[in-house]
């Protein structure tokens, strides 16, 4: 594996971070006080720092260094993360996520904002909120490792300190009063460890949580004034420990720097046999003033197991960044030989806690593999279909060995085609996710203030899918924040709590994917929606629209009910991007609109584009596939329920209510005249705003799962098909809009239909 590909491997896992990050933080806006997930914040923070250090991204470790400072503070209870204080913090994750960005694909970013924000942490770990005018004045500081200045022995001349004779004894060894073994630890650091944004004194502050200890810094090696290299490391600890932990607890808290140092720890008796046959006279030790680190690191006070576990779950997490690739392997090595059952349980357990997926359990793979596999899969069913339909023609038994193997091979054929198809499937939380920092940003925008609510995050749904939710959704979050949720002056005087509120939620109904995108603001003003369609030539002055149609004007091109054009809004660019997005991944959108109360935007998508259940009819001689979702029963229609509706229209009676019966092959231009129903069949279909209505078709061949094949890509659109597939036997079959056609039915015309399917 090359540099690239490590590199590769840090974003992706940054990215991971990242989103963890932003849970958190909006966890803790929402009231969360856990420790653990104040833990989780302050662990991603680090791990994206300790990996940027690693491949000399400089801006993002001197960012995530004061980031990673004042998450601290708030760790050890210095910070209250209140409001502000939380606001601060997620506009930092925003940059930070730029910074990782910006390190992957190149530009840059607003340096007065990053600059501002970095005077801001700076500010919240002093205990202060800083001005708004300083915060764009100061320069963005560099991360640099100062090790917090410890208590040491006088100088007895001008060269240095002199070390003492003492005795081990003073420090208890194994038989000490408290019963507890003592360790000596001499940690020296190399220059690495610091351009890696590494810090001694944390990992000084991380070791006194496994037990009692004493200090002494060594300046020997520190030179004159003029000779001194800023980046240099002239310091080293001599450290006596006294913990029941063991030595491999001592080494893990070195683990991901002992690359960058040289570490020895022994246990004290050995340490002085050591000392005694080389006739050397070890350090004097300095009581460890604790304090001193709680200025630079913020000290908690957590037990012994805790802390332990702690730090082990922060090991594995920071081991998942690409830049400890080696020292995750040496970290599992060093777990396996863990003589405490006991801790390596707690380890397990936290790193279970705040890893969803533990490195054992996931791999990555790219994304291309994975869609050759659909693909192929996809072919299998086809041939699989053609082999059964082959059987069907040639055996007249039904009963034969083949046709029992091909139910068997039919079978096996779709359980492996759902288990291909969870491969892709994945939550939507990734994209809701990016939808808060877009709140975030408008409404900093506009001045005002909004609370963004996401609920079913964990719905699950095709990669591909997801991938093309993130623009129409930005688009329409835009929307509802500039133009749905009113200024604060504007609610308190409607009676309005003055932050408005947007909701986005998702979830499963029919086989498809509901997204609900609501806020509580002013609603569609219809009159001046109709007038700026009237104005901007969109509709005829004379126009008769009902409420619905009117507030489906918003989704024409070139429409906007912005009085100027700003950075935000204005050009007429928006929701009909949304428009055609949401049309191209088969789904709808639907509009309700309460003026003073808010508005509910319904998204219904398919939740793959790779196959469906279908109904095989047949309409004037074509072949056709209904989607199974849509369809909620099949009937034979009698001459008795058949009623004539105005000149051109039927109606047919279901259960002592009248269901409009559309003729799928007169809608689709397949026959000039209407059949007769009586000769049909008609599906009972459920359409995503138009209700029920009774598709008439010729018969029912059977059901299908079908593989989808893009009628777009191979050919060109056609109005009121949705796409295309292959059968058993070889032939081509449309599947059918279903929206589209119910939609025609209401008197429109297809392609006119076509054009505002999406509209509902």
């Amino acid at each position: 594996m090359d540099m690239n590909e490590i590199k590769e491997i840090f974003f992706q896992e940054c990215e991971e971070q990242l989103a963890e990050l932003e849970s958190g933080l909006l966890k803790m806006n929402d009231g969360d006080r856990d420790p653990e997930t104040v833990n989780a914040v302050f662990r991603a923070v680090h791990s994206i720092k300790g990996g940027a250090g690693a491949f000399g991204l400089d801006d993002l470790v001197a960012f995530a260094h004061v980031f990673e400072t004042t998450l601290d503070c708030v760790r050890s209870n210095k910070l209250e993360p209140n409001q502000d204080v939380l606001k601060v913090m997620l506009k930092s994750a925003d940059v930070l996520a730029d910074l990782t960005n910006v390190a992957r694909d190149g530009g840059s970013v607003d340096e007065s904002r990053s600059r501002g924000l970095v005077r801001e942490l700076e500010a919240l770990a002093n205990g202060e909120m800083p001005s708004p005018s300083a915060s764009v004045e100061a320069p963005a500081p560099k991360a640099t490792a100062k090790a917090a200045p410890a208590p040491t022995p006088k100088p007895t001349d001008d060269s240095g300190f002199q070390p003492v004779p003492f005795s081990f004894d003073d420090f208890g060894g194994e038989g000490d009063a408290g019963g507890m073994p003592a360790y000596e630890v001499i940690f020296k650091p190399r220059y690495e460890l610091y351009s890696k944004g590494n810090d001694a004194t944390l990992l000084l502050r991380d070791l006194s949580r496994l037990g009692e200890m004493t200090i002494y810094c060594n300046t020997d090696d520190l030179p004159g004034l003029d000779e001194l290299d800023p980046e240099g490391a002239y310091f080293f600890w001599n450290v006596t420990i006294k913990t029941d932990k063991g030595e491999d607890a001592i080494r893990t808290v070195f683990e991901f720097a002992e690359w960058d140092c040289e570490l020895t720890v022994k246990p004290v008796e050995e340490a002085r046999a050591d000392a005694t046959s080389n006739d050397e006279l070890p350090m004097v030790p300095v009581p460890f003033d604790l304090s001193i680190l709680d200025e630079a690191g913020a000290m908690e006070e957590v037990s012994a197991s805790d802390a332990q576990a702690e730090e082990m779950a922060a090991a594995v997490a920071a081991a998942e960044t690409a830049s400890n690739v080696t020292q995750m392997a040496a970290a599992a090595a060093r777990v396996e030989k863990k003589e405490s059952a006991a801790a390596a349980a707690a380890a397990a357990s936290a790193a279970a806690q705040n890893n969803a997926a533990g490195a054992g359990q996931t791999i990555r793979v790219d994304l291309d593999r994975v869609d050759r596999l659909i693909n192929l899969v996809g072919e299998l069913v086809i041939n699989q279909a053609m082999l059964s339909q082959s059987v069907i023609e040639n055996d007249t038994t039904g009963t034969s060995s083949i046709n029992m193997g091909l139910e068997e091979l039919q079978q096996l054929t779709r359980e492996i085609q759902d288990s291909v198809m969870a491969i892709r499937a994945q939550p939507v939380k990734p994209v809701f996710q990016r939808m808060s920092r877009i709140v975030r940003e408008i409404a900093d925008m506009t001045g005002k203030s909004i609370r963004l609510i996401t609920e079913g995050e964990n719905t699950e749904v095709d990669k591909t899918v997801i991938d093309k939710l993130a623009e129409p959704l930005t688009h329409m979050i835009r929307n509802a924040v500039d133009h749905g949720i009113e200024t604060p002056e504007k609610r308190a005087a409607a009676g309005k709590n003055t932050e408005g509120t947007v909701r986005l939620t998702a979830k499963h109904r029919s086989g498809r994917i509901l997204i609900e995108l609501a806020d509580d603001g002013a609603g569609i003003n219809r009159e001046k929606v109709r007038q700026k369609a009237i104005d901007n030539d969109l509709i005829p002055a004379d126009s008769n629209l009902s409420d619905e149609e009117i507030d489906n004007l918003i989704f024409l091109p070139g429409f906007s009910t912005a009085d100027k054009i700003s950075d935000i809004s204005g050009r007429g660019v928006g929701m009909d991007v949304v428009k055609r997005s949401i049309q191209a991944l088969g789904g709808r959108i639907n509009i309700t609109s309460k003026p003073g109360h808010g508005s509910v935007f319904t998204m219904s998508l398919p939740l793959t584009l790779a196959v469906l259940d279908g109904m095989v009819v047949t309409v004037a001689g074509q072949t056709l596939v209904v989607p199974l979702t849509a369809i909620v029963e099949t009937l034979q229609p009698e001459a008795a329920a058949i009623h004539s509706f105005g000149a051109n229209h039927r109606l047919i009676s279901i259960r002592n209510s009248f269901c409009p019966l559309v003729d799928v092959g007169r809608i689709l231009n397949f026959r000039a005249t209407q059949a007769n129903p009586v000769e049909g069949v008609a599906l009972l279909v459920e359409s995503e705003g138009g209700g029920q209505r009774a598709l008439m078709v010729d018969a029912i061949q059977g059901q299908r799962q079908v593989v989808i094949k893009s009628l777009e890509a191979n050919y060109t659109h056609v109005p009121g098909i949705a796409a295309a597939t292959i059968l058993g036997d070889g032939r081509v079959a449309l599947i059918l809009d279903v929206d589209a056609v119910v939609g025609a039915s209401r008197g429109q015309s297809l392609k006119a239909e076509m054009s505002l399917a999406a509209v509902g």
